[in-house]
């Protein structure tokens, strides 16, 4: 909230503006998030960046663009990589520049080893144990 920014228009606007965007899976077509007087909390958004993420691992896609606000991002990213190499993490939890594109691999480590399809990416999960990710344990 505060700043009108972070306000996104209601669901009804964009839907002739992206006719092939599916928006079912939004709840409420006003941003309900949103107030004019305070802000989200940090700790807040970290917490709803890792339900998103949670959430996006359950998708059968394997390429999905994700487009949203940098302090989203930055949030939910921070909130990830603490056992990661420190330069992935600072990587990792950089601000994102005005409209800057990022390619990121997401792995859920408890599936490494159960189906393939869903952590096999081209150039496969590096091995060895310098490998500064959060695929090593």
């Amino acid at each position: 909230g505060v700043h009108p920014c972070d306000r996104r228009r209601n669901i009804n606007e964009y839907k002739p503006m992206f006719p092939a965007i599916d928006f079912s899976l939004i709840e409420n077509d006003d941003d309900v998030l949103w107030t004019a007087d305070t802000r989200e909390k940090d700790e807040d958004l970290a917490a709803r960046g890792v339900k998103f993420m949670k959430w996006l691992l359950t998708r059968e896609e394997k390429e999905i663009a994700v487009v949203t606000h940098s302090g989203f991002l930055y949030h939910t990213l921070g909130a990830y990589g603490e056992d990661c190499h420190p330069t992935l993490k600072k990587e990792m939890s950089k601000h994102f520049s005005n409209c800057e594109l990022r390619s990121m691999v997401i792995v859920d480590r408890s599936m490494i080893g159960s189906d393939t399809s869903k952590t096999n990416f081209p150039g496969k999960i590096p091995s060895g144990t310098d490998l500064p990710s959060d695929a090593v344990k």
